[in-house]
């Protein structure tokens, strides 16, 4: 596909930001994991967990596995959102239904070593507290995670509610508002990261995280990575935008990134950095 994802605005200058407004979000299947999980991590979904961009696999299910130029041509800047709403419409428009989508899905790969990762992480699930940060949408991300058996593993997952309407449309709604200028006009995840390691703190009696991890590949995951202290680590996806980004960063004298920065190309890169610090107790 010849169109920019929702990884690829460009980074405007940060500022601090208000608190968010959105509505209570969506919810997966409960975790096993306790309150007395000593470290905390955030996964991107898109080309992260999952080996491919979600939107480019299910615009390969049309005929010609391509969109026209005039909704190539719709798309505007920070508003990729919009844009997959777009796509989805489309797609039924087109004949492709609501089974031939999410069995797409269903098929997608995890990047290699992703699964391993988890299996790690699930035998560590009194120390690891998981939540997904995606800008992909529920059902996508619900159906993936559950049929590849992973969804009791993530507290929470943050994203664009879907649903799919009476013509079998999938229909999109932004996750909420919000005032960062560097981020997609339907969500900040920083805003997002914040809320929720300050409402999980409270639910803990005060009590915070030892660590927090963010793993992930696109420009959108920069923003989070800035809130992140010397003790945190934002593992970025070598070679895509995020890893560019950072590293761009790490150089410019104005701009100051607190946290550990760790390329990943594999899960295994992520297991073995986790590993050692398990070693540390």
């Amino acid at each position: 596909m010849a169109f920019q994802n929702r990884a690829g605005h460009p980074d405007p200058p940060f500022q601090s930001l208000p608190a968010p407004r959105r509505p209570r979000p969506p919810k997966m299947s409960s975790s096993s994991t306790t309150n007395n999980a000593r470290f905390l991590m955030f996964f991107d979904f898109d080309e992260t967990i999952i080996s491919e961009n979600s939107d480019d696999t299910v615009v390969n299910l049309l005929p010609n596995q391509q969109l026209p130029s005039w909704l190539l041509d719709s798309y505007r800047e920070g508003h990729y959102h919009e844009f997959s709403g777009k796509i989805t419409a489309y797609l039924a428009d087109q004949g492709v239904t609501k089974d031939a989508l999410l069995s797409a899905v269903k098929k997608i790969p995890p990047n290699p070593g992703m699964l391993d990762l988890f299996c790690f992480l699930q035998s560590h699930q009194q120390d690891f507290e998981l939540v997904v940060v995606s800008d992909a949408n529920t059902k996508f991300i619900e159906t993936w995670l559950e049929h590849n058996r992973l969804g009791h593993l993530f507290r929470r997952v943050f994203t664009n509610p879907s649903h799919f309407d009476d013509s079998g449309r999938l229909v999109l709604h932004p996750f909420h508002s919000h005032s960062c200028p560097r981020c997609p006009d339907n969500m900040c995840k920083q805003a997002i990261l914040h809320e929720y390691v300050a409402g999980r703190e409270k639910e803990r009696g005060g009590v915070g995280f030892q660590r927090v991890f963010y793993v992930g590949d696109g420009s959108n995951d920069v923003c989070p990575t800035r809130a992140l202290g010397p003790q945190d680590t934002a593992f970025a996806r070598r070679d895509y935008p995020m890893h560019k980004l950072m590293m761009e960063m790490q150089q410019s004298e104005s701009t100051k990134i607190k946290a550990n920065v760790v390329p990943w190309v594999t899960g295994a890169d992520i297991e073995d950095y986790l590993g050692n610090i398990m070693k540390e107790r």
